[in-house]
């Protein structure tokens, strides 16, 4: 193990690590394994973990190719379960892996769990614009959404809100509380429910955070995964496609991670290509009119993904000590919501900015 990282290991996961690979017949040594932390996850710390093994030739095409065994460690971020019943969110990672979407769950430990390698890359940035791999992620999407799975079939998003709205304000400064306008946001949540909860919506099971970085696909069958369930929940579908295309300003793997470029925000064709993939996965025929009220649906709930992921970042900012500035990213946020408020819901809605 390297040195430098062996001690971020806790000694409960090396205990789960050891017995794995004194389960695996080609790991001659146990522990000699070696460990890379992965980059550009921001609510949890993920390592990769490797051993070589035996087999370090194989016939024909890939002689000579180094073999190696694999899993994760994920190691929860401190005070992240302000955001999320962690309880919840194992079932939901074990439900997921029974009906095949997902990674296994291998082990866990207090402040963590080991996971399955999926023999996959993790999309880039770019990746979300590709209009090939858009495509499979919208099919994937859809599949997704419409999974049976366990638990109240309510939507979760006004709750969440208002419930980290509490939690935003427990932690700020006035001086933070003021430049966020806290006080508002009560207020602006509830006008956002009382528009968007009317009849003749699609509720599905949402990821509700849909980056690049939790999506993964295979190389060779291009079959798509989605992966870390921490967030997901009931929501309407509309919700999961505004925050992924909010994602698309996002490049979590630059030196300035938590800067945004909202320019990169799909253009109408962009989105509307996306949901005539996604309405039409499943054997449907959708109609125009269908198109254009879920892509009207979208540009309303990307307000309340910049709400979400503003009081997100103001939180984290207090509770997580992963380095990235989650108080820069929450003010982008909010500053897209407040300019982008009065095109998508009239004038007379904005009196803050």
């Amino acid at each position: 193990m390297v040195a430098a990282l062996e001690t971020k290991i806790p000694k409960e996961a090396r205990r789960i690590l050891h017995t794995l690979a004194s389960g695996w017949e080609d790991v001659s040594d146990t522990r000699a394994l070696e460990v890379e932390q992965l980059k550009g996850a921001m609510t949890n710390e993920v390592y990769q973990i490797k051993w070589p093994t035996d087999e370090s030739k194989g016939e024909g095409e890939g002689e000579g190719e180094e073999k190696e065994r694999k899993v994760l460690v994920r190691i929860y971020g401190e005070g992240v379960d302000v955001f999320f019943d962690r309880e919840v969110e194992i079932r939901t990672f074990e439900c997921m892996s029974r009906q095949g979407q997902g990674p296994r769950l291998l082990g866990r430990f207090p402040n963590g769990r080991v996971e399955e390698f999926i023999n996959a890359t993790t999309l880039s940035a770019g990746d979300l614009r590709d209009p090939e791999i858009s495509a499979l992620i919208a099919a994937k999407l859809r599949e997704f959404h419409d999974l049976d799975v366990p638990g109240t079939k309510k939507v979760q998003l006004w709750d969440r809100l208002r419930n980290w709205l509490k939690t935003a304000q427990s932690l700020s400064s006035s001086s933070e509380a003021e430049e966020f306008h806290l006080a508002t946001i009560e207020e602006e949540i509830t006008t956002l429910e009382n528009l968007l909860s009317g009849e003749n919506q699609r509720i599905g099971f949402c990821h509700n955070d849909l980056q690049y970085g939790n999506i993964m696909m295979d190389e060779e069958t291009r079959q798509i995964t989605i992966i870390d369930y921490e967030y997901a929940s009931f929501n309407p579908v509309a919700y999961d496609l505004a925050n992924h295309f909010c994602e698309m300003a996002a490049d979590y793997h630059t030196g300035i991670p938590h800067i945004l470029d909202f320019s990169k925000y799909p253009g109408l064709e962009e989105r509307k290509r996306f949901v005539q993939i996604y309405l039409s996965s499943s054997g449907e025929i959708c109609s125009d009119t269908e198109v254009n009220n879920l892509l009207e649906f979208i540009e309303k709930y990307a307000l309340a993904s910049h709400l979400s992921w503003g009081l997100w970042g103001i939180i984290s900012e207090h509770v997580n000590e992963i380095d990235f500035d989650y108080m820069e990213y929450a003010r982008q946020r909010f500053q897209q919501y407040w300019s982008r408020k009065p095109s998508i819901l009239g004038p007379s809605s904005c009196s803050m900015g």
